[in-house]
């Protein structure tokens, strides 16, 4: 377990209890600082609830959160967060240029801090051609981009993002994936929701699946032994004996013909099934572990019955 001054985001029993309606039930997470971390669910499953629980923008029923070893809506910690609401609203008379100065100002940065972050920031997202043209006049995409921008304004050392590559094209999420391994790379800590799965297995480090207001498992997207595979195995000799003895190492074997297909919670226990099985007189002629995609983990953890 992480001490607490190593983490970003530390919730503890966080509850939200709307007019009698359960929005957000046990909320207990840990993300570390320096992390992209990822925050799963179906509609409905508590996620921007708990979000704004960790921002202070609503107060919990119970429980308590800290962020960058603070309790959650602390004054002067928010000066070092920042947020990119999935359905935001700016004000469409100002130009990018104009909202990102308001901003910054909002934040206290000094004029001459924000003379030279703002135009730095407008080249980041790509928008320095369009500096002086007003908001309403953007396109889905553009207001997307900059929505980023304001949200990386005070060099923050958390940022929460919330669908960062909605309405943007496959050139747009490549560069917002890049912003965002910047923003690691200095440090900073992300957390990412997002309904683009793939997106996200792309970019993150670990991921939380959320079901009914409750984190009912966190996954480590980039370390080898600790990746769920499913292996399919092609082998001779098998008795119905040896395939319920592989049941040790797996919940769910399948065997059709010459060829097994089972799960493991890690690569690390191939080794294992394999020797079991030459030593059962099996003849195994072809092993092949195959990755379970994030979509898959997703639907096996939260759910079919459940959408993004």
């Amino acid at each position: 377990m992480s001490r607490a001054s190593d983490l970003a985001i530390r919730a503890r029993g966080l509850r939200k209890v709307f007019s009698g309606k359960v929005a957000v039930r046990n909320l207990t997470l840990d993300v570390p600082r320096g992390e992209v971390f990822g925050f799963l669910g179906p509609n409905g499953a508590g996620k921007s609830t708990s979000v704004k629980m960790l921002l202070g923008l609503i107060f919990p029923t119970s429980g308590e959160a800290e962020i960058l070893g603070c309790p959650a809506g602390d004054v002067k910690t928010r000066s070092k967060v920042g947020f990119l609401p999935e359905h935001f609203r700016f004000y469409d008379w100002l130009t990018s240029d104009e909202l990102l100065k308001l901003h910054g100002r909002l934040y206290g940065m000094p004029h001459a801090l924000l003379r030279e972050r703002v135009p730095a920031l407008l080249d980041v997202v790509g928008l320095t051609p369009h500096r002086d043209k007003r908001l309403r006049d953007f396109s889905k995409g553009m207001l997307q981009r900059i929505g980023l921008a304001q949200a990386l304004l005070n060099e923050p050392d958390l940022i929460f993002l919330d669908e960062p590559t909605s309405g943007l094209d496959p050139f747009g999420r490549r560069l917002v994936r890049d912003i965002i391994k910047a923003q690691r790379d200095r440090g900073a800590t992300v957390l990412l929701n997002s309904h683009l799965l793939g997106e996200v297995e792309i970019t993150c480090d670990r991921v939380a699946f959320i079901k009914d207001g409750e984190v009912v498992e966190t996954r480590q997207l980039n370390g080898e032994d600790e990746e769920q595979i499913t292996v399919s195995i092609r082998a001779v000799n098998v008795s119905r004996e040896v395939v319920n003895g592989l049941f040790q190492w797996t919940p769910s074997v399948r065997s059709e013909g010459d060829r097994l297909t089972l799960t493991l919670l890690s690569s690390a226990l191939l080794p294992e099934v394999v020797r079991y099985l030459v030593a059962k007189g099996a003849d195994v002629y072809e092993v092949t572990p195959e990755r379970l995609s994030l979509e898959e983990r997703f639907l096996e953890i939260v759910g079919r019955d459940g959408g993004l």
